[in-house]
């Protein structure tokens, strides 16, 4: 099986696979700048594991097998974090980055003060990949609604994206596994097929994220255009925008996409989203939402409806995701505004 590794090096494959896609993902426009850095690094981190696999395996050299051992530890924490971005408030979001990554350090440290930091270090990768694919599956639950800062037309794609995501932290979980189990029985040749097998995998999966990642590529710029020409066409394109919104009521569809609402203006989704970028600073669906939540705002005032049937009424997903902007954006839960509201009028 050694054999096989030496004349089919799939590690080093997979490391110009994974390289190319880190830099690729840094074009990704999923309506957050920390997301496509996230990814990027993970995808790096992916191109630096595979490469210390390959030269270790395919040519006897051992000389990183440290470092190999505790990469996988940021493995779970750079996938959550790239997900959270597009999820959680910028300042709480600072503060999870730096919670998730210095735990990292901390374990990694607190490894290197042990005499056997083999077994501990197994256990702790392991850990953690149970952890972050559970932490993944509670943020997917949040659905489309939870990502408040993906653009409109990505957000479902990137709900998937979770689901695949924790699916690959469970299958490198099972792997890793594996190859504790093999060495430990001291079967060298099933660890070189193991990975062999791992790793063809893991091509074909990158191989899909090549194939999908070009429609989430930010556009090159065709040609520059001056400041005040761009800031007239985005806001002409945002009041059509609002007008289209209020006069049809479209924002009270779930289902509503940026493309849908673009082609309702007969423009670009690209143009549509930079004009409410640049003229409101926020994305389409936290636009959308702004629709909704002052239609949800109205209903709790006006109609003796359950906070949940207004929540539904005003063309929100989740409940998660309803009352979290209804609180930043009234600064109260809608049953509190509900009962201000009523009160202020009964004066």
């Amino acid at each position: 099986m050694q054999d096989t590794v030496l004349a089919l090096p799939l590690p080093l494959l997979s490391a110009l696979l994974c390289a190319v896609i880190a830099v690729l993902v840094l074009r990704l426009d999923l309506g957050s700048d920390k997301a496509p850095v996230l990814f990027s690094a993970l995808f790096a981190l992916f191109a630096l594991q595979a490469l210390l696999v390959g030269v270790r395996f395919g040519y006897g050299i051992d000389h990183f097998v440290g470092l190999q051992r505790v990469l996988p530890l940021f493995t779970g924490p750079l996938i959550y974090l790239a997900f959270s971005a597009l999820a959680v408030p910028a300042a709480p979001f600072r503060k999870m980055l730096v919670w998730h990554l210095g735990a990292v350090i901390a374990v990694i440290l607190a490894l290197q003060a042990l005499p056997d930091r083999i077994g501990p270090g197994d256990w702790a990768i392991g850990i953690s990949y149970v952890f972050y694919v559970i932490a993944l599956l509670r943020l997917w639950r949040t659905g489309p609604d939870g990502l408040i800062h993906a653009r409109l037309d990505v957000a479902r794609d990137v709900n998937r994206w979770m689901l695949w995501a924790a699916g690959l932290l469970m299958v490198t979980l099972a792997l890793d596994i594996a190859i504790a189990a093999s060495f430990a029985m001291q079967m060298s040749a099933q660890v070189s097929a193991i990975i062999s097998y791992g790793t063809a995998m893991l091509i074909l999966f990158l191989l899909g994220v090549v194939l999908v990642l070009p429609r989430f590529l930010k556009e090159r710029a065709a040609r520059p255009r001056t400041s005040t020409t761009v800031d007239a066409e985005a806001a002409r394109l945002e009041a059509a925008a609002c007008e289209l919104l209020r006069s049809t009521e479209l924002y009270l569809d779930p289902d509503l996409s940026v493309q849908r609402l673009a082609k309702r203006l007969h423009v670009p989704v690209r143009n549509l989203s930079l004009a409410i970028n640049e003229s409101k600073g926020m994305n389409v669906s936290q636009y959308v939402n702004g629709f909704r939540l002052s239609h949800a705002a109205d209903l709790l005032v006006s109609s003796d409806d359950s906070v949940a049937a207004i929540m539904v009424r005003s063309g929100f997903l989740t409940r998660s995701n309803f009352y979290r902007e209804f609180q930043r954006v009234y600064g109260q839960t809608p049953a509190a505004y509900r009962q201000a509201r009523l009160q202020a009028v009964d004066r």
